[in-house]
């Protein structure tokens, strides 16, 4: 097991790396506060995992919730089912909520516990790749509102986040190559000996070999955690970790979640920000190609469909919450390895990449 240690300025939490993680119940018991536990799970997920996890919560007054799989239920009403089944079944303020799922049960179940009799502790156990790359790691949580993704959160670390590499043999092929966007996109905006290591890596990643994949994971992991301790809620470096996500959720949000997975439509970002840096004389076309050619190799999408409008996209992005003094905010790339912030971007600009 490899432990990498998350250090803020509110206090620090281990992200724990390795296999059956899921059965250590010394270790989870590290973690949790009181004599209650509230597992906040999908069916998806609980079908291969909730027995295991209850189990291991053997001795700790359990309940759980399984709430629907799929980004177009993170929403403030679905989320109110929770904040139900904890009153129902009197959990109290030393309650440990943990968070058993992909990016959106962790965004959830943690934004749950930010709010739950004003906050109440809470552990992510991601178990797909893109939970367990990026959204389980930071304390970022939130729902999305009609209007724009993750509009209502707040940023909220957990106790502990607990990897266990084994639960990414049940997750569907589609999932894991969605989360691999998410992994180059490290790569871009702060490490090019990784994203090098990536287009080498490409085919024993997709075969799911543990070693490649487990380094992957930590690197990832080592990377964010770095960031957040710099930056914890976003006044400045913690936006790089954005490649990409204004253009993806103003995709998500006019498809209404349900076209693309999250990580889908992170590919596609990741690719219009590499041509918008190289319309704005920062990146190369060299490197915008190796870009696309390695999200094409890991079998994701690199463009936008003929059938979605320019103006519906720029609209959502108008909406996009890491917007400054009304100043569309973009992380762009000075090259492969080396992320900016940009703000000053024209209009004309933005409209000649959405082809």
């Amino acid at each position: 097991m490899k432990t990498i240690t998350v250090n803020i300025d509110s206090r620090n939490y281990p992200i724990y790396i390795g296999n059956n993680l899921l059965i250590n119940s010394e270790l989870l018991s590290k973690h949790i506060v009181g004599k209650q536990v509230f597992i906040v799970s999908n069916s998806t997920v609980a079908s291969y995992y909730l027995d295991t996890l209850l189990a291991t919560c053997q001795g700790y007054k359990t309940d759980f919730i399984l709430l629907p799989d799929g980004e177009q239920y993170k929403t403030l009403t679905v989320l109110n089912r929770v904040f139900d089944q904890l009153l129902l079944n009197h959990h109290h303020r030393d309650t440990t909520i943990l968070a058993l799922g992909g990016g959106v049960i962790g965004d959830m179940a943690g934004f749950a516990a930010a709010c739950y009799q004003r906050g109440v502790p809470f552990i992510q156990i991601p178990t797909t790749l893109l939970a367990q790359v990026d959204a389980s790691v930071g304390g970022k949580t939130a729902v999305n509102h009609r209007l724009g993704k993750n509009m209502i959160g707040a940023f909220y670390q957990p106790k502990a986040v607990v990897i266990d590499l084994n639960t990414l043999k049940t997750l569907p092929e589609r999932e894991f190559r969605a989360g691999l966007s998410e992994v180059v996109k490290y790569g871009l905006i702060q490490d090019a000996n990784f994203f090098n290591w990536m287009e080498q890596s490409a085919e024993a990643i997709l075969q799911k070999e543990m070693e490649p994949l487990a380094w992957m994971v930590q690197r990832c992991c080592e990377i964010k955690s770095n960031i957040v301790a710099e930056d914890e809620t976003e006044k400045g470096i913690r936006a790089l970790l954005n490649l990409g996500h204004t253009f993806a959720h103003a995709i998500e949000s006019v498809t209404h979640y349900q076209r693309y997975l999250h990580g889908e439509a992170v590919s596609i970002g990741l690719c219009l920000a590499a041509n918008l840096s190289y319309q704005m004389q920062s990146l190369s076309a060299s490197d915008c190609e190796r870009i696309k050619q390695l999200l094409l190799k890991l079998g994701l999408p690199v463009s936008i469909p003929a059938d979605l409008y320019k103006k519906q996209i720029i609209t959502a992005m108008g909406l996009d919450k890491k917007n400054i003094g009304g100043q569309r905010r973009f992380i762009l790339l000075n090259q492969i390895g080396n992320g900016i912030i940009h703000d000053q971007i024209l209009h004309d600009v933005i409209e000649q990449v959405l082809v």
